[in-house]
């Protein structure tokens, strides 16, 4: 059933309005900002909430804590604040607490069109221990409450389930980024144009068993990239030379070949190393892959064959990359793939985690239809997990 969403609040002149925001950045060893996607996609629920005259209390977890102070130092939310002012273009605030006196204090002194960001939550143990006293305290602070971090709608943390159920009564909806995302996964699971195409990639055939058979579903085709390939070579009897494997899911492997015969295609050349820190040892290989060498991406027979694929296709749905991405010389197959897609004229749509990272790092996010802010939360919504915290939200 379709959820609340700003645009269904009524007069927001001076209420407090709780905003759930998945601020969850990259961060290099200083603790700065390395990719802040997911701080410009909270922009929009920001500032409509702004303009609504709403003063705007945003909170978020940062990173995992360990509870040591010096530590979890870099898990601050002082970048984040400030790199979100900067966005906005007008002062955010910074509390350095989640709860407590000077919290409420901070929160009393907020006036309509102005933010305050909440210290990281998760530096609160009562996060994600279900603690109801913790829960309730953060609710006390807010007249509504907006879920906008997609990216955890999966998780059953505080913030995300504990504090809208302790705000019964009053208005409890989803923020444009989160609505834009059920729209999008919806159509994707009820009725997507044909032929639907899945790219499934990254490192593991276990991580994505259910995400897979979700895909055979209601797919046209699959194509797999990615370290997961070599299981599934592997598992066809072929040699993969010191590719990664997942021995203990050789079986599985050949259950899912089974399921989508005619459906799954799998890599016909790659690209291999003997060292995977040496990229001066690469050479491709047609079919299988010699003893002592690592499969590290796609070869150029399949690059063509998977680009052909994404051109003919209505719906393309990405989640994983074809190759070692990260590093420049193993990234040619993951670039073909996003370049393919940003010329589609399809419905692209690409699914969270690595693959938003990669796109992002190529240029190409903004020519995609859809780019998730979800990694975990995108493959449970496909794969039909129902999420508690959504749960908590009003329905229209």
């Amino acid at each position: 059933m379709a959820k609340k969403e700003i645009s269904d609040l009524g007069n927001l002149q001076g209420k407090k309005v709780l905003v759930r925001v998945d601020f969850n950045v990259p961060q290099d060893g200083k603790g700065d900002i390395s990719n802040d996607r997911r701080i410009r996609g909270a922009l929009p629920t920001i500032r409509t909430l702004l303009e609504k005259g709403a003063a705007v209390v945003a909170m978020s977890h940062l990173g995992r804590p360990t509870g040591d102070p010096e530590k979890d130092a870099i898990f601050r939310m002082d970048k984040v604040a400030a790199r979100l002012g900067e966005l906005l273009g007008s002062p955010v605030r910074k509390a350095d607490g989640v709860v407590g006196q000077q919290v409420k204090e901070a929160v009393a002194a907020l006036q309509g069109g102005q933010v305050l960001v909440l210290e990281n939550v998760r530096f609160h143990a009562g996060e994600q221990t279900s603690d109801l006293a913790f829960a309730a305290e953060i609710a006390s602070l807010g007249d509504v409450y907006v879920n906008d971090a997609f990216g955890t709608c999966h998780r059953r943390d505080s913030t995300m389930l504990g504090v809208p159920a302790a705000m019964k009564g009053k208005p409890r909806v989803v923020g444009t980024l989160v609505a834009k995302e059920l729209a999008i996964l919806q159509q994707l699971l009820s009725h997507p144009p044909r032929p639907m195409l899945g790219i499934l990639g990254g490192g593991k055939v276990s991580d994505k068993i259910k995400f897979i058979h979700a895909l055979l579903e209601r797919a046209d085709k699959v194509l797999i990239g990615g370290a997961m390939t070599y299981t599934f070579l592997k598992a066809q009897g072929k040699n993969i030379g010191a590719s990664r494997l997942e021995a203990d899911k050789l079986e599985l492997a050949r259950e899912l070949l089974q399921a989508g015969k005619g459906k799954i295609e799998l890599p016909i050349d790659h690209l291999a190393v003997q060292k995977l820190d040496d990229s001066s040892t690469a050479r491709e290989f047609t079919g299988e892959i010699p003893d002592g060498w690592i499969g590290v991406d796609i070869g150029p027979q399949t690059i063509n064959r998977y680009t052909a694929e994404i051109a003919q296709a209505a719906t393309i749905v990405w989640n994983g990359p074809v190759g070692k991405f990260e590093d420049e010389p193993y990234s040619k197959g993951t670039r073909a793939m996003a370049q393919a897609m940003a010329s589609s004229k399809g419905i692209t749509v690409v699914g969270g985690g690595e693959t938003a990272e990669a796109v992002e790092e190529f240029g190409l996010a903004e020519k995609m239809k859809h780019v998730s802010t979800g990694g975990g939360a995108f493959l449970e919504y496909i794969e039909g997990k129902p999420f508690a915290a959504l749960g908590e939200i009003e329905d229209k």
